[in-house]
């Protein structure tokens, strides 16, 4: 290899390299100056907020498929990976022809901008975190590229910028330590200023602190008693209450929105006869109202964990929408989150007595968890998740679903979403080996508002067998049930199917998430050895 085709070689390597650390002089300038802003300015939520809301219903469903509750983070590195791609090209274009180099970083932060500038919430003045990271990643760029140009790798350099030390090689020598010993310092500095910038965000906002010391009120009407046999017997059965911990969370925010308990308030409009706005002061003095609620995610696939009972504590939205009196004509309620956001819920289901839908303040006994709606969420038995449990909900706009469209409704979801009967088989866990002999089998079944009235089993092609179920707390709530199997040698299938409380038994019809909520019966294939 030639000298020409080496300072070709290290040339490119430099300036992409450059570019990778301007890109991260941008973030990290960004996240330092973000903390005197809102959470959403800073370009990373941004964009990938935005990407969110453009990715359409197949993908959104192959990444809960494939990561699950980890699809956040699945999406950060995806973005991480694509903008430090990005970079390596800008870097080795604004090499070869700065004004081209610069045209495209004014470009990119063009797009941040409008990324953030289009979230809901977002005011003006939240754009400066995003324009001063642009141009201090400019400069740094600049800054980065002096010793690269001055490798002579191409004869258009600006001859301002083409002086070097004597000799060809000692001028490459020279300027690649100072390349490196200049890119080293600025990545460690940009390091530091994302991680100050996150500290003083913490500082500024301790919402975690304010939520830790909130006190709950006690429930006007506490929580029925539960049965003393609710769980299944079956070792490895997932608990019938569900930690706030293990609770899943499938949301469209990228990060966890942070909102002051004393700034909150919530807008109740549309066709009502009387606007009302309501404060979280409002919701703590009202008649709290207490259950067990079973709540489902309609990209939960068969015999998926997109599903979690807990105790919820709140305001009965029936009492909230008696406030505003919606006016006739009006059949759909269009939730709003401070997240840009939004559920279309049937009027009638949420004025219904005795379906406990609430606005929620309280999880398990404790407030809610700020990354599941902490101050105020919407819990609705019955529909599934997308079309009724906005959390961190700021607007209730009684309308109709002639002339609204919600979030997921205008991806192709249908409006309504009332959750399918579905039985799930726990344990034993698909490709398990077992011995032979007696084998214990267990699971949990829902079909909210209706309850779980039998859960039957099938080995392989054989009969259904009926399958002993644990006590009902309520038809909101899951049911969990247990089998005795007398497993012999082999590979086999087990199955189970439910049956509700309208007697309609669990069809074995394949149906895909979209655009209403999977279906068909659960299978794990086990061997016994």
């Amino acid at each position: 290899m030639t000298r020409n085709r080496r300072r070709i070689r290290d040339a490119k390597g430099m300036a992409a390299l450059a570019g990778v650390v301007s890109a991260a002089v941008v973030l990290a300038v960004a996240e330092l100056v973000g903390a005197f802003f809102t959470a959403r300015a800073t370009p990373l939520f941004a964009l990938g907020a935005t990407f969110i809301d453009f990715t359409p219903p197949w993908l959104k469903d192959f990444a809960i498929a494939t990561f699950g509750t980890n699809d956040k983070a699945a999406l950060l590195v995806g973005m991480g990976l694509t903008i430090a791609v990005l970079a390596c090209v800008l870097g080795v274009v604004a090499y070869r022809k700065w004004a081209l180099g610069v045209l495209g970083v004014l470009f990119m932060g063009a797009v941040i901008v409008a990324c953030v500038l289009t979230r809901a919430g977002v005011q003006p003045a939240d754009a400066i975190p995003s324009i001063a990271g642009t141009f201090a990643g400019l400069a740094v760029l600049r800054l980065l590229l002096l010793p690269v140009w001055r490798l002579k790798a191409w004869p258009e350099i600006p001859a301002d910028m083409a002086t070097d030390a004597d000799t060809p090689d000692g001028g490459r020598v020279t300027s690649r330590r100072r390349f490196f010993a200049a890119a080293g310092v600025t990545a460690a500095a940009a390091g530091i200023a994302a991680t100050g910038g996150r500290l003083l965000s913490a500082a500024r906002n301790n919402i975690a602190q304010a939520r830790d010391a909130l006190r709950l009120p006690v429930p006007s009407r506490p929580a029925a008693p539960v049965p003393a046999n609710v769980q299944s017997p079956v070792k490895g059965v997932l608990p019938w209450l569900t930690p706030n911990k293990d609770f899943y969370r499938i949301d469209t925010a990228l990060s966890v929105p942070e909102i002051n308990v004393e700034d909150w308030e919530l807008r109740v409009h549309g066709m009502v006869e009387e606007e009302i706005t309501l404060t979280f002061q409002d919701l703590l003095d009202a008649e709290l109202i207490e259950s067990h609620v079973t709540l489902t995610c309609v990209s939960n696939p068969v015999g998926g964990k997109l599903v979690g009972n807990a105790k919820w504590l709140g305001m009965p939205l029936r009492d909230v929408l008696a406030k505003a009196r919606p006016k006739e004509g009006a059949d759909m309620v269009l939730s709003r989150s401070i997240d840009g956001f939004s559920a279309s819920t049937p009027l009638e289901v949420l004025q219904e007595a005795g379906r406990d839908a609430m606005l929620a303040i309280g999880m398990n006994g404790e407030p809610l968890p700020l990354e599941h709606g902490y101050p105020v969420r919407m819990v609705v038995p019955g529909l599934y998740g997308f079309v009724s449990a906005t959390k961190w909900v700021v607007d209730l706009e009684v309308t109709r679903f002639a002339d609204s469209k919600a979030y997921w409704t205008e991806r192709g979801w249908s409006e309504r979403g009332p959750i399918k009967t579905m039985a799930r088989v726990d344990v034993p866990a698909s490709f398990a080996k077992l011995p032979a002999g007696k084998v214990a089998v267990g699971g949990t079944a829902w079909a909210q508002t209706r309850g779980i009235t039998k859960v039957e089993v099938q080995i392989d092609d054989g009969d259904w067998v009926e399958a002993t179920l644990s006590d009902e707390a309520s038809t909101i709530t899951w049911r969990q049930w247990s089998y005795e199997w007398d497993a012999t040698s082999g590979n086999h299938y087990v199955r189970a199917r439910a049956t509700d409380g309208t007697g309609e038994v669990q069809t074995d019809k394949r149906a895909d998430p979209v655009p209403d909520g999977a279906s068909g019966w659960p299978s794990v294939m086990v061997t016994v050895e």
